[in-house]
């Protein structure tokens, strides 16, 4: 893995997941545009807000925000940033991962097609998509510069928040825990508005913890495709 997070004073990344999306057609929507929060999602993304807000009455302040620029995780960012009346820095490097399947619905009957097997011969890459290797590597950079601006202008124990989606989120813990890799994605612990939070030290990323603010609410939840 060539990028890594290292220095001399401590730092905290949390890694936010956006919102139920508003996707009744069940389209794999990776990267496209248009797939704004649904209703639940908003609620979701005022949580979130609430969550961040009771922390920094706490002690326990947010002193950078970041998220992908695709419509879910900027309106998932929004209450959050007008509570804590902080501008929101667009980051590319936390984008959803490419997927050739995107625009798909309905994505497990449309892969009993033999048209799409070719995509399927190597999980380990994947082969359907962007290597696992370079979502994590993008994302550590993106940690990296972000915790660097935020100790640089507010000091040693800096925090955070940066709004992305759950495969590159998921693939940035399992490197910072040494843990290969690929993986089942029906494995992924990584709920709609998580938190993974990178804490971040001299060595690096020296542990890793995770949160379900919005626990609640994900029973009335959606499962839905490249989220």
């Amino acid at each position: 893995m060539a990028s890594s997070i290292t220095g001399p004073t401590t730092a905290t990344v949390h890694l936010v997941r956006h919102g139920e999306v508003h996707n009744p057609e069940k389209v794999l929507y990776g990267r496209l545009p248009g797939y704004g929060l649904s209703e639940l999602g908003h609620r979701m993304a005022a949580g979130i807000a609430e969550h961040f807000a009771a922390r920094a009455d706490a002690g326990q302040p947010v002193h950078l925000l970041a998220a992908s620029p695709l419509q879910r995780a900027q309106e998932t960012v929004a209450p959050l940033a007008e509570r804590l009346s902080l501008p929101v820095i667009t980051e590319e490097r936390v984008l959803e991962a490419e997927n050739s399947f995107e625009g798909l619905s309905r994505v497990k009957q449309q892969l009993r097609s033999p048209r799409w097997w070719p995509l399927l011969v190597n999980p380990f890459r994947p082969s359907w998509g962007e290597p696992y290797t370079q979502q994590a590597s993008r994302m550590l950079a993106a940690a990296k510069d972000l915790s660097g601006q935020a100790v640089a202008e507010h000091g040693d124990g800096a925090e955070i928040v940066v709004v992305s989606h759950q495969l590159p989120i998921w693939v940035t813990r399992l490197w910072a825990e040494n843990r290969p890799l690929w993986h089942d994605p029906r494995r992924r612990e990584c709920s709609l508005t998580s938190i993974t939070s990178l804490h971040i030290g001299p060595r690096g990323v020296e542990s890793v913890s995770y949160a379900e603010p919005n626990h609640e609410l994900l029973k009335d939840a959606t499962a839905l495709p490249g989220a």
